[in-house]
This record gives structure tokens, C-alpha cells and sequence, in this order.
């Protein structure tokens, strides 16, 4: 995907004119749509279009990544000053100006992705002659997929818990490139829906190139021991940056855990924790010293990811800044999360993905994560792309011990000690009871997918109360795990 112009984008959403509807989206001209659709290579710009409308900055490139979801989780130590202007939302201050724009700006972009997607859908079982063998199953499986992921985090955002009140109203499930409005499902029937879809791209991706046993996972600038980008199509290489058949898996269990389905999300993450495709990040490379041989994001383990190369100066320079007039954590705040103290006094995760500095006699944990040398100089580049981690598989295996618990205990911790093991930790996981051991997974959340928009489902999903700064919890409630609708889809009969 990194090589490939991204043109068709301007051209796919050229047509998108507002309406008085938030989903009101008016479809191009005939004549767009006929030229578009027309090759095989129509189809797979349109494709990419979608997976470029969602790393804008207002979905994946910033918001649904860095942004919202990990202020809500209280993961930044966000000054009075506030330059970003977030410390409301910190707060929870949902009728705040600055707050408004940008979650109504999320809710408008899932959407505009989603009817993206339904463009190609409306069109590829049509033209299905125009593909070789193999590429309209995956153009329709990926279409498919993104269309349920993009509804899944709209879901996570702007609705109530299945655990809270599953027959809610949720949102609406948008399967038609139409100007017409969607009425809203209830959060049962939009889980429905987004399983339905997975289960359909799943189907379709059976023989996604991922699951060959030649396709071996590796760092780009290391071509002799991986094929990502070995075929001689640019369209089927890096399939990690795409939601591939294992991304599918991964969002199945994912969407299945949130309706509490324990059975089916531990089949999906087993199924890609047993494909032993995907290889740990060997300790080695996350320690590096030399900026140039460090793996940061670890990213053999990345699922899938999104590819946003634009981005190196928007995280570290306006957001992740060494200072602290943007996001940081205070020290003692953040030796606390990762229990410094006792257990995690060798976790690696604590020791490469901060940097100390003194800002006015306190002390300043800055985030880099994210932190690369230059793309313009291939000698001294990081050995990997820069990605916005989607799926990773510690996460599968989080869901797995979550989903064993009940059954094994045992089992349970092992998944957890697995993934601890590959940080540093040697000591085993201790838990009494499942609440206990309920407690230490959201830790390890915590400790693991830093900055990457995730935790804040997972303490909405079980309804569990939020670790503040202050070393209080926030207890849970609707009030803040439910994101208000924009004015427009409450007022315009969506209700």
C-alpha cells in the first residue's frame, strides 16, 4: 500500500455533499461512477481511498488513535494551560465547543468511510468479470470488513454497552450507497449486523495471500527474511497495512467479546494465535540503542495497522512534544501504571516507550512510542513503516485468557504471562479470583496498547471504573462511556 498513489481519493468524495442529514449523503454523478468502476484498478483505488479517508486526522491518522479515546482513559496528565484544548474532555464535559466539533468530525468521518465503502460494494458484484482469479473475493471481503469495523467503533463511541442495555438505541447500520437516511438499529442489531459482515469478509478472504506459508512476516528493511513485499503486484504486498483475513479474525473477536459471546471470541483469537504467523518482537530490537535498528511499535506483532507516513511530525512534534505543553504523563502517575516499584521494574514497555525530563522541579514521562528518524534518509530510517497499531496480537491473547478464565484459570494467566514474558516480565501473574484477575487484564490493557485508542472500550465493556491521575477511579456510568449524538442525526428522524 506504501506504494501506491492514493489519487482517487479527492475523486471518491468529490461527490459527498452535505446534506441537512449527517447520513444524508448524496452519490456522484453517474458518469464518475461509471469511469471509476469500469477496471479492476478502479476498484482497488477505491479501495485504497477508503483506508486513506480513514488515517485522516479526524479517524485513525490522529483521533481514534491518540486522540479522544486515550483522554477519555485518562492517559494523558493534561495541564491547565491546554494548548490542544482536551482538558475538558478529560473532564467528561461533553457539552464543551471544542469537544462538540471534534466527535460530531468523527462521527461524519466514520460515515463518509462507510459510504465509501457501500460505493464499491453497490458495484463489484457487477463487474466481476473485469478480476483475475482471487481479487474480486478480496477487494469485497476487504470492502466488507472495513464497512463493519468503521460501524463497530461508531458503536463504541455513541451507544450503550451490550452489557448495559443491548436493546438500546445504537446507531444506524448503513448497507446502501443512497441519499436516503438510515434509521437507527438497536445495539443488539448493529452487533448483528457488524458480526454478519465479518463472517461474510472472512469467508471471502479464505484465500487471502497471508495465510500462505510463504507470506513471512518481517521488518521491510530486512528483504531477505520476509515476503511482504515480494509480489509483483503492489496492490497484494504489506497486507498487514489492510484489513487481511487475520485482521478479520481478530475484529470478529473483538466484536464478539462486546456482545459476550465468550465462545466464539476465543475460536477467532485462537485461530490467529495458532496460525503462528505472526512472531514476537524479540527483546533485542525493542532495547535497541541505535534509533535506526529500534522496533518501538512492535511491529512483526501488528495484526494490522494503519499506514500513515505523513504523520511522523503531527504525533511527535504537535502532540507528543518534549515538554509539557502537550501530551505527557507525570512521572509518579506513570511509574504507578506500570508499577515500577515492584513487578515492573524490568517491563521494557516503561523503559522504550518514555523519555524522562525535568519541566520546572517535576518530572515528565513523554511518550515516544511513535518516535522515528527521518523518511528521507534510508540509512538511518527506523527499520519498520509508521503505523497506527489497529489489532496487535497481545491483544488476541488478552481476549483469550478473558474468554478461559472461567473454564482455566491456569490457562487464563498463561495467556497473560505470555505477553509479559515478551516485555520483560519474568514473574508470573497471581489472582485470587476473577475479580482480581479481572483487574490485573485491564492493567495490562492499560500497560500494552498505550496510545492506541483501545482501553477506554475495554473499561466501557465491562463497565468498570477508570484509573484517574489522582490516583482515584472514576466510577463508570453512561454519562461518560456514551458519546452524545450530533444535534443533526437526533433532530433529522433518526430517533
Amino acid at each position: 500500500m506504501n506504494k501506491i498513489t492514493l489519487s482517487l481519493l479527492t475523486i471518491l468524495l468529490a461527490g459527498f455533499a452535505s446534506c441537512s442529514k449527517w447520513l444524508d449523503i448524496r452519490p456522484e454523478t453517474e458518469v464518475d461512477r461509471d469511469v471509476l468502476f469500469s477496471t479492476a484498478e478502479g476498484f482497488e483505488e477505491a479501495l485504497l481511498g477508503v483506508y486513506s479517508r480513514a488515517t485522516q486526522n479526524d479517524l485513525y491518522g490522529k483521533e481514534l488513535t491518540i486522540g479522544t479515546p486515550e483522554v477519555l482513559a485518562q492517559h494523558y496528565t493534561i495541564s491547565n494551560e491546554d494548548p490542544l484544548r482536551y482538558l475538558r474532555t478529560r473532564n467528561f464535559e461533553y457539552n464543551d465547543g471544542d469537544f462538540i466539533v471534534r466527535k460530531d468530525n468523527i462521527w461524519k468521518g466514520l460515515y463518509h468511510a462507510i459510504a465509501n465503502c457501500n460505493l464499491i460494494l453497490a458495484r463489484i458484484d457487477g463487474q466481476a468479470r473485469l478480476f483475475q482469479p482471487g481479487m474480486h473475493e478480496l477487494i469485497k471481503g476487504e470492502a466488507l470488513a472495513l464497512r463493519a469495523y468503521l460501524h463497530f467503533d461508531a458503536l463504541r463511541l455513541f451507544a450503550p454497552s451490550p452489557l448495559r442495555n443491548a436493546g438500546a438505541q445504537g446507531i444506524p447500520y448503513v448497507t446502501a450507497y443512497s441519499k436516503n437516511t438510515t434509521p437507527m438499529s438497536t445495539v443488539s442489531a448493529a452487533l448483528d449486523s457488524i458480526v454478519r459482515d465479518l463472517e461474510a469478509a472472512k469467508a471471502l478472504l479464505a484465500d487471502d495471500p497471508i495465510r500462505s506459508p510463504g507470506y513471512v512476516i518481517g521488518y521491510p528493511v530486512e528483504p531477505t527474511s520476509n515476503t511482504e513485499e515480494s509480489s509483483g503486484n503492489l496492490f497484494l504486498q504489506n497486507r498487514r497495512h489492510r484489513l487481511n483475513y487475520f485482521a478479520v479474525c481478530g475484529t470478529l473477536a473483538r466484536a464478539y467479546l462486546y456482545r459476550g459471546d465468550k465462545n466464539n471470541a476465543l475460536l477467532q483469537a485462537q485461530e490467529v494465535i495458532g496460525a503462528d504467523k505472526f512472531p514476537w518482537t524479540a527483546l533485542e530490537d525493542f532495547m535497541a540503542v541505535d534509533a535506526k535498528d529500534k522496533d518501538r511499535i512492535l511491529y512483526k506483532e501488528l495484526i494490522f495497522g494503519w499506514y500513515i507516513p505523513g504523520k511522523n511530525d503531527a504525533y511527535n512534534q504537535d502532540w507528543f512534544r518534549e515538554n509539557n505543553s502537550g501530551m505527557y504523563i507525570a512521572q509518579p502517575v506513570n511509574q504507578a501504571f506500570y508499577e515500577t516499584a515492584t513487578v515492573g521494574s524490568t517491563d521494557q514497555r516503561y523503559r522504550q516507550w518514555y523519555t524522562s525530563i525535568s519541566q520546572n522541579t517535576n518530572f515528565l514521562s513523554i511518550i515516544t512510542k511513535y518516535r522515528r528518524n527521518t523518511l528521507s534518509d534510508a540509512q538511518d530510517a527506523n527499520r519498520h513503516y509508521l503505523m497506527a497499531p489497529a489489532i496487535r496480537l497481545s491483544e488476541l491473547y488478552y481476549i483469550a485468557a478473558e474468554c478461559t478464565y472461567a473454564a482455566d484459570p491456569q490457562a487464563a494467566t498463561a495467556y497473560i504471562d505470555a505477553v509479559r514474558m515478551h516485555r520483560g516480565i519474568n514473574d508470573p501473574l497471581t489472582a485470587a479470583n476473577e475479580e482480581a484477575f479481572t483487574e490485573e487484564l485491564l492493567k495490562e490493557y492499560r500497560k500494552e496498547l498505550l496510545a492506541e485508542g483501545q482501553v477506554f472500550y475495554a473499561y466501557k465493556r465491562l463497565h468498570r471504573g477508570i484509573p484517574a491521575q489522582s490516583g482515584t477511579t472514576i466510577a463508570p456510568s453512561d454519562a461518560i462511556f456514551v458519546l452524545p449524538l450530533p444535534d443533526d442525526e437526533i433532530i433529522y428522524g433518526n430517533r
